[in-house]
């Protein structure tokens, strides 16, 4: 079955045939972005669809191979990739004044974070193709999630991250094995840097920021909500916003399960960006697909990025939902983060958790009302960064052997 259709610019709408470009548009260059058009009838008539999903017991982003841009098995990662849990705190959704509040905790991926679905397909796709050497550029866990499945399929990566990356992430790719080019300078830099160095040396460039086919790991998000929540799916999805692929691919993933018939209607997504990173808000707020570069400033590292490259796609999809998009402060990611911990179990980093913060300004800004429901998606765990978790928190309680010091503690808590 020939699954791929066709690549389509964003840019200019130059069509071409799959395999005959690598990255970007040959008309438009560099920002040219290419998406991967499927031939979902063709999907379909070979048998695809809710009923072949049902009688299936992987529970990975493989069970939905048709829907990837992967022609063999044997390619993919053996480490278990998606299929996160979506848990339903109703207390939390009281006390914050909506109808209903779920959790899909993608910090249980196998490098705890969002970007493991992006880097299988990556490795996958530079095996098929005949690379050994990978690379990307990331504020880090691309970068982790990258070593980690290169690692897992015998690949060697290059790694380029700003030298402000937290300690846990830089850690993670050493660990894996890959090289670690810690850039003395912003994100956009390592990225440009990246860029030069993979042309130069020949490397598979894992960047969604240019290659197409990554998009098409991140829908997996959207693919397993259609299955988890397809029959009640929430009025809105959360997500935070970076580079803008992340909340692109979750739409495309959830447009493809309602055309399969299994999320019975589409929600509407709500994109989160920081204030001092949030080049692609300020766009949506203008009506306009055409953003101003800043630099970057934020403590949510994962989506610190002044220039957006994959704005277009984001900006579509949140317009497309009916969605809208809020820029959040510093100060309330880490309000967030202990609230979402403290309320629920799961510990989310600044940028995992940025979307919660966005969904408590949407409901204070009445974008969100009492009788709706949410779906908020954490992009990263918590032990990514716990400096950011000890501002949030404050410092534990100090004791000496006594039980007097205990019973001082005891009397001052809250809770």
């Amino acid at each position: 079955m020939k699954k791929i259709r066709q690549l389509r610019c964003v840019e200019c709408d130059s069509t071409y045939e799959y395999g005959a470009v690598d990255y970007t548009c040959p008309s438009c260059g560099m920002k040219g972005i290419l998406d991967v058009e499927f031939d979902y009838d063709a999907i379909e008539a070979s048998g695809f669809g809710k009923a072949a999903l049902a009688s299936r017991t992987e529970q990975s982003i493989w069970r939905y191979f048709e829907l990837l841009p992967v022609e063999h098995r044997e390619s993919v990662p053996s480490l278990q990739l998606g299929m996160t849990p979506v848990y339903r705190f109703p207390a939390l959704a009281a006390k914050m004044g909506i109808r209903d509040l779920w959790i899909k905790d993608d910090g249980r991926l196998p490098t705890a974070s969002f970007k493991d679905r992006a880097s299988a397909i990556a490795v996958a796709r530079a095996r098929e193709t005949g690379y050994s050497e990978v690379a990307c550029a990331s504020t880090g866990n691309a970068a982790s999630s990258l070593a980690g499945m290169s690692a897992n399929t015998q690949l060697k990566a290059f790694i380029f991250v700003p030298a402000t990356a937290p300690e846990a992430k830089v850690a993670q790719l050493l660990i894996f094995g890959a090289n670690v080019l810690l850039v003395d300078g912003s994100y956009d830099q390592a990225y440009g840097l990246c860029m030069d160095a993979s042309r130069e040396f020949g490397w598979f460039n894992r960047n969604c920021a240019i290659n197409p086919y990554l998009v098409e790991g991140k829908k997996t998000c959207g693919l397993e909500i259609g299955e988890q929540l397809g029959q009640d799916p929430p009025d809105w999805v959360a997500v935070s916003v970076g580079d803008g692929c992340t909340i692109a691919g979750i739409w495309k993933g959830m447009k493809e399960m309602h055309r399969f018939g299994l999320l019975s209607r589409l929600p509407r997504l709500l994109g989160v960006q920081a204030t001092g990173s949030g080049p692609i808000t300020r766009a949506f707020d203008a009506g306009t697909e055409t953003f101003t570069p800043e630099v970057a400033d934020t403590m949510a590292d994962s989506i610190a990025v002044g220039q957006p490259r994959n704005a277009v796609k984001a900006l579509r999809a949140v317009r497309e939902s009916g969605g809208t998009m809020v820029n959040i402060e510093d100060g309330q990611i880490l309000e967030a983060m202990k609230l979402l911990a403290t309320d629920t179990g799961v510990f989310g980093e600044p940028a995992g958790v940025a979307a919660f913060a966005g969904i408590r300004a949407a409901i204070a800004n009445g974008t969100i009302g009492p009788n709706e429901r949410v779906l908020h998606v954490v992009t990263g765990n918590g032990l990514k960064d716990v400096k950011a978790a000890f501002k949030a928190t404050g410092d534990p309680h100090r004791v000496g052997l006594s039980l007097d010091d205990v019973r001082e503690v005891v009397a001052s808590t809250t809770r």
